[in-house]
């Protein structure tokens, strides 16, 4: 067999990229490396499954093509082949398409989410609201087969049995966990509790996904009272823990986070019993000084020292009083002689006025009299009755009786005939 010419290391590195080029995989591997700072033309990572790792780039516009946010833990399925840089003498593989593989799916589509609702405010810190500190009725709502029930019952029972313990027994996991947990939550609500439990005891990412429903965040949202989750996935934050009023690791930490300790409130209590006894001493001790302190005022050991102004005004007044008293007498009594020589003096004068208006009322009523007609020569003519005054001749014939009244009397005449009065 001839020798074969020795290659140079450009060509052996030039023949194992032609060989490594046509390799065309696909590699499900998790992320332990990532690289992507602004400027490269590639994002350059690595990936690895415990036994071997594996370089790798992918370029800037298929890796933002892939709508994948790359980061370090993450489970992915890469499609692409090998390469070598040849000046480094370094081998790499490059990425064609980049998907996330298994549970990383699911915590792209749970990130999503989580988004969305954070956008929403759902999980703004002021709209949690506080826990009762002493609740009197508590509802849990959980699998009514699993740990999670018996963890808080054991724990309430322990730490505060004077609760009422309502259990909204739901399914945690398939495919109608969500719609059920929600049930439960508005169930649970309606019923009178004061806060809501939503727990579970633990399980995979997978198992957990019905906690990562927006149906779930949402009920939990418009729960009325406080939710409190225990999911006991302390790794991972579940969309139900991030819109809770309060989330705790686990079911155990839930149902110690609603029930205050019997024993914990006894102590504080007798703490306050205590606090309370040396506030009201010192008040007590405070008020029999101040009080030993006005007895020793000379206003109240000597009655005369709050009696004595009194008495001087009262003096001064009376004294007052007899002076003026004379005074406005006197002043009455002179006003009510120069009142009453005036009245004296008026007095003469109010007859004349209405002496000379009477006169000249009687003259005018004397000149209106009818008898100062009759006196003239005047006649005036009634029927026989007297009672109706003739004005016409038409209201008398021939024969009627009637009376003529003169100055001094009245004639009682016979009518013999009636005549009318030329117009000229």
């Amino acid at each position: 067999m001839a020798d074969e010419r020795a290659l140079t290391v450009t060509e052996a590195m030039t023949a194992a990229k032609q060989v490594l080029e046509g390799v065309r995989v696909r590699v499900v591997g998790e992320v332990s490396e990532f690289n992507d700072k602004p400027g490269y033309k590639a994002a350059y990572f690595t990936i690895s499954d415990g036994g071997a790792a594996m370089p790798c780039l992918m370029w800037r516009d298929q890796y933002i093509a892939s709508g994948v946010e790359l980061r370090c833990g993450m489970l992915v399925e890469l499609a692409g082949s090998f390469s070598a840089y040849i000046a480094k003498g370094r081998m790499q593989f490059t990425v064609r398409s980049l998907s996330l593989a298994g549970e990383g799916n699911l915590r792209l589509q749970v990130a999503q989410l989580a988004r969305k609702l954070e956008l929403e405010g759902l999980m703004r810190p002021e709209r949690k609201r506080p826990l009762p500190r002493f609740p009197q009725r508590i509802a849990v709502v959980t699998s009514p087969r699993g740990k999670a029930i018996h963890d808080v019952i054991n724990t309430l029972r322990r730490r505060y049995p004077l609760a009422e313990l309502l259990v909204a027994g739901v399914a945690v996991e398939g495919e109608g966990a969500p719609a059920a947990i929600a049930f439960g939550l508005e169930t649970a609500s309606a019923c009178g509790a004061e806060v809501v439990l939503l727990v579970r005891g633990g399980g995979s990412y997978e198992d957990l996904m019905p906690f990562n429903a927006e149906a779930v965040a949402r009920a939990v949202v418009a729960c009325r009272v406080p939710v409190v989750t225990g999911i006991g996935h302390e790794p991972d934050d579940s969309i139900a823990d991030m819109v809770a009023d309060l989330r705790a690791s686990t079911p155990t930490a839930a149902a110690e986070a609603v029930a205050p300790s019997c024993d914990e409130v006894a102590v504080a209590l007798a703490r306050e019993q205590r606090a309370l006894g040396r506030a009201l001493s010192a008040r007590v001790r405070a008020a029999t000084h101040r009080v030993a302190l006005l007895a020793e005022r000379d206003v109240l050991r000597d009655p005369r020292n709050v009696l004595g102004p009194a008495a001087q005004a009262l003096d001064m007044a009376r004294l007052r009083l007899a002076r003026a008293l004379p005074q406005r007498l006197a002043r009455d009594a002179q006003r009510l002689e120069y009142e009453r020589e005036h009245m004296t003096r008026l007095g003469r004068t109010l007859p004349e006025r209405p002496e000379a208006a009477i006169s000249m009322r009687a003259a005018r009523l004397g000149d209106l009299s009818p008898l100062a007609i009759l006196g003239r020569g005047y006649a005036v003519c009634f029927d026989e009755d007297g009672t109706r005054i003739v004005k016409s001749i038409a209201e008398v014939s021939t024969d009627d009786t009637v009376r003529v009244r003169v100055s001094d009397g009245q004639i009682v005449a016979s009518v013999n005939g009636v005549r009318a009065l030329e117009e000229r």
